[in-house]
């Protein structure tokens, strides 16, 4: 996994986002064991407190489960990864929708953008 750590936030906020994401993306599916908070902060290069306190706030999201003996993995929750899906998805199309707004498009030629994007993709 390719990390990308900004100085505009916290990192282990910046971390807990990018393992949601990959969680919603279903590069970590279902059920699946995680690698361990050391294997994960040396990918990422960050401390294993960093990381730990990502793994913290997953957990309090009800995103990551921890089994003693087994380490973590992802939540068997299906309704927990939707609400998450549809969480970062909303978020994604506000950002659009700003920047469509800052360019000076109307709802109209919003809408009529997104059916020629959806057209060109479905092809």
């Amino acid at each position: 996994m390719e990390w990308k750590i900004a100085d505009d936030r916290p990192i282990w906020m910046q971390l807990s986002e990018q393992i949601a994401a990959q969680i919603a993306a279903g590069v970590y599916s279902v059920g699946e064991r995680l690698p361990s908070v050391r294997e994960l902060a040396a990918d990422a290069g960050v401390n294993p407190n960093t990381m730990q306190r990502a793994m913290a706030d997953l957990e309090n999201q009800g995103l990551v489960v921890t089994n003693r003996t087994a380490g973590r993995s992802v939540t068997q929750d299906m309704r927990a990864i939707e609400e998450l899906r549809s969480k970062q998805a909303r978020e994604q199309v506000l950002v659009f929708l700003e920047r469509m707004k800052g360019l000076g498009y109307t709802r109209g030629e919003i809408r009529a953008v997104l059916e020629d994007a959806l057209k060109e993709v479905e092809e």
